[in-house]
């Protein structure tokens, strides 16, 4: 037997009956041979995190725009927490830790720069309309390996378009449990790190926190995540779930969240600008798309202008958007 074999039998008998094995994934879009040593989904997290788009989401924001110090997160940060928590939940309920870790380092690849003010601004303009994940998939199947994509399987494709599924998607839920937990671990992750967060920028104070939360969930970051993780463990019989007092206290904390600091104007100062960066970026090459990338160029043979330049900018970093924007529009000294 290979060691992917080995792993598989493992697999087979030691992961719950509601873990997806990768030997019985639906596979490939395109037909590959089989690695000697890793599973099939062991192959799609190595290959996400080799691919241009995961190193990009360093320089990508989470919440605040540009922020002065190294302690906020990023795009690339967030992501990692989501994996962290992702896979504490697959080792607690026996599910499959490789598509966890797979499904959990994609799901952000599509984000635009500048978060979801930049999502927004795409949104706007774009008459495809955009939504983050439906642009990781494209990333993954259309546009990363130059156009060729990652060739990942099926179920990792479905976990990454489905992990924001309380938006209206076509997909809906994640059709695997390991789908289904980084849904519940992304916004896990993204509500309590925002907190810390905030409370560093003093965007909030900790007395700010309603004492209903503090009370259902814990008063600091780490209480407040072993609850929630501990409440979808206990209550994930049939289906992947928190129990009721978790789950109010968990859209508390959402509504908490989007009053004290989604729509903080304090905190979203600088929304306005970086939106009207990403629109005008996106005038510009609908009317120049020959000055974009010959691997962006390349999408306009098979979709449409709009199409190809919502690709380009979406996966632009936040600084790269600025410099470009800069470049075209700002003036710059004259000097002979």
């Amino acid at each position: 037997m290979t060691i992917r074999e080995q792993t598989q039998k493992i697999q087979r008998e030691t992961l719950s009956q509601y873990a997806c094995l990768s030997d019985h994934s639906r596979g490939r879009e395109y037909s590959q041979e089989e690695c000697p040593i890793r599973t099939c989904f062991a192959r799609d997290r190595d290959r996400i995190i080799h691919c241009k788009s995961f190193r990009r989401l360093m320089h990508k924001t989470q919440v605040f725009l540009s922020p002065e110090g190294d302690h906020y997160r990023t795009r690339l940060t967030h992501t990692l927490e989501v994996n962290q928590i992702a896979k504490t939940l697959a080792v607690a309920l026996r599910l499959n830790e490789e598509l966890t870790e797979a499904i959990a380092l994609g799901h952000d690849l599509g984000h635009t720069p500048f978060g979801h003010a930049g999502e927004r601004a795409l949104r706007d303009v774009c008459p495809h309309g955009f939504r983050h994940s439906e642009q990781s998939v494209r990333v993954v199947e259309k546009i990363e390996n130059d156009g060729r994509g990652l060739n990942l399987t099926w179920e990792v494709r479905n976990g990454i378009g489905c992990h924001s599924y309380s938006n209206p998607s076509p997909e809906g839920k994640a059709k695997t449990w390991e789908g289904q937990i980084v849904y519940f671990a992304d916004k896990i992750a993204y509500l309590n790190h925002d907190i810390d967060d905030a409370l560093r920028g003093e965007i909030l104070q900790e007395e700010d926190i309603p004492w209903e939360i503090k009370y259902s969930l814990g008063r600091t970051k780490s209480q407040r995540i072993t609850t929630l993780i501990k409440s979808i463990i206990d209550s994930s019989k049939t289906q992947v779930m928190m129990d009721d007092q978790a789950a109010r206290a968990f859209d508390q904390l959402n509504s908490f969240m989007y009053e004290a600091v989604y729509r903080n104007p304090v905190a979203k100062s600088e929304e306005g600008k970086a939106i009207g960066v990403v629109k005008s970026l996106y005038e510009y090459y609908v009317q120049h798309p020959q000055e974009m990338p010959q691997e962006y160029r390349r999408i306009i043979e098979t979709s449409d202008v709009p199409r190809a330049v919502c690709d380009y900018i979406s996966g632009m970093s936040d600084r790269f958007a600025v410099t470009t924007y800069e470049r075209l529009y700002v003036p710059r000294s004259w000097g002979y």
